[in-house]
């Protein structure tokens, strides 16, 4: 089985000193926990805090790339960086940790097609497309005055670039308005790389049912974030820190929603470790993540099930 988490906030952590190498009591993330939860490839998320300017954004974005290209450079016998499934494949086969990476928010590309592309040189092989604000490509779920009712005009060229480019369109963060215009854009499958299902937890990060089929006929995939406000309605976020965590085994109870409503071909795992303040009782890092799958197999997920959950999904949208 082949095991990739989607969304790994980690270069914000390495950006603040943390060391990769050692076993760090606090993180989420690091390479012995990488090894002892059997992960095999992680996205790391460039995240871009959503009130930094274009210019300071680009900057930014520059700077965590930097640090998470050092950080690789200084684990070779550990971590390579990959640009394809088929190099993935071949770094587990070397005994390496796969870092591919991602963009969290789409505000460094500016207005410039050309930066976008600059992005996808480095080795990004997914946008964000917003983040906590809406920006100069689309909406966000948690504005309340939308600017643009969906993607912007330069979202739409965005949109298509990245088809063009064999980029995914990663529409966590967006709102439902510009989910569907991306839909509507995108000629390739489109990715929710760290989202959850709003029939089991009303929040605007998730994702109706409708959203859900949609992005299935798409042949998309929704990998389930770990992050239990998203997880459990009932969990308060104003008590995240004093409140009972729900189980790990929710993460499960949003697959199996996943895959009652669309079948076994559209879910994945998109932990968001290092990203949330709280993760799931019984999920307190990275490796704990075979707690995950015993659990699926439990529930009469086979092998074959657990291969797609695991990687294969994913990687099908992103070879396409």
């Amino acid at each position: 089985m082949f095991v990739l988490d989607s969304h790994c906030d980690t270069p914000s952590q390495i950006l603040r000193g943390r060391d990769l190498a050692k076993d760090n009591e606090l993180a989420h993330i690091d390479i012995p926990k990488l090894r002892r939860g059997g992960v095999d490839a992680a996205f790391f998320a460039l995240y871009i805090p959503a009130d930094l300017d274009e210019d300071a954004a680009y900057e930014y974005a520059c700077l965590l790339y930097d640090k998470v290209i050092e950080t690789i450079a200084a684990n070779p016998e550990s971590l390579a960086l990959a640009l394809s499934r088929e190099q993935a494949y071949d770094n587990k086969n070397k005994g390496l940790i796969s870092i591919f990476l991602g963009l969290e928010n789409g505000s460094p590309i500016g207005h410039s097609i050309e930066r976008l592309r600059e992005f996808y040189d480095k080795g990004v092989r997914y946008v964000t497309l917003c983040h906590s604000r809406d920006n100069q490509i689309c909406d966000s779920c948690a504005s309340m005055d939308k600017t643009w009712h969906g993607l912007s005009p330069f979202g739409r060229e965005v949109v298509a670039e990245m088809n063009r480019l064999g980029m995914l369109v990663d529409v966590s963060h967006i709102s439902d308005e510009a989910f569907y215009d991306v839909l509507e854009c995108s000629s390739k499958p489109v990715v929710a790389t760290h989202s959850c299902c709003r029939a089991l937890a009303c929040h605007p990060r998730n994702m109706t049912d409708d959203m859900i089929r949609a992005l299935a006929r798409n042949g998309g995939v929704i990998q389930i974030n770990f992050y239990p406000v998203f997880l459990d309605s009932d969990f308060p976020e104003d008590e995240m820190f004093t409140a009972p965590r729900p189980s790990y085994r929710r993460i499960a109870d949003h697959i199996d929603h996943v895959v009652q409503l669309v079948g076994m071909d559209h879910v994945g795992i998109g932990s968001d470790f290092d990203g949330i303040d709280v993760t799931p009782e019984g999920m307190d890092d990275v490796s704990e993540l075979p707690e995950l799958f015993a659990e699926l197999r439990r529930r009469g997920y086979s092998q074959a099930d657990l291969d797609k959950i695991a990687s294969g999904n994913f990687f099908n949208a992103f070879s396409c």
